[in-house]
């Protein structure tokens, strides 16, 4: 098979971008509203993929973001934003590097919309979260499970 034949065979689309799960907490409600002050944020990204038939994945990228002023917790936004992606006759080389990459790339700004507009129906101004560079944190994951820790990765703002 030549080269040309095997890129025309190649597929990467993406057959549904969803909501699984979504979460928000303001333990402090209703005194939280009556603090000043600029909150610190702490953003945890986690992404996650699933094989479900040989060549559809579903991958969900989660976005917790937790708000605080001081010690107190103004709010926790978790989304978990799924997609369902066909990926037919990539390398299984690539694949992992497809999943963890390009998929959450796809993801991010749908995860993104969700966060903010799920704090500003809460009562805060929107969480604009900054893009990712989710190649540079893709590598980082792969020395973290080398070096035998978690997958989880975090962003401090």
């Amino acid at each position: 098979m030549s080269d040309e034949q095997q890129a025309a065979e190649t597929v990467f689309s993406i057959e549904k971008i969803y909501v699984r799960d979504l979460s928000l907490e303001v333990p402090g409600a209703p005194r939280v509203f009556l603090q000043g002050g600029e909150p610190q944020l702490e953003v945890q990204l986690n992404h996650k993929s699933e094989n479900i038939d040989g060549v559809l994945f579903d991958v969900a990228l989660t976005v917790t973001v937790t708000a605080k002023n001081g010690e107190t917790v103004m709010f926790l936004a978790e989304a978990v934003q799924a997609g369902i992606f066909q990926l037919r006759g990539i390398p299984e080389s690539d694949l992992a590097p497809v999943l963890g990459v390009i998929c959450p790339n796809v993801l991010f700004p749908y995860a993104r919309e969700t966060i903010s507009d799920l704090v500003t129906r809460a009562g805060f101004p929107p969480v604009l979260l900054a893009p990712v560079n989710f190649e540079v944190l893709y590598q980082q994951q792969m020395a973290a499970m080398a070096a035998g820790q978690g997958p989880k990765i975090e962003i401090a703002h």
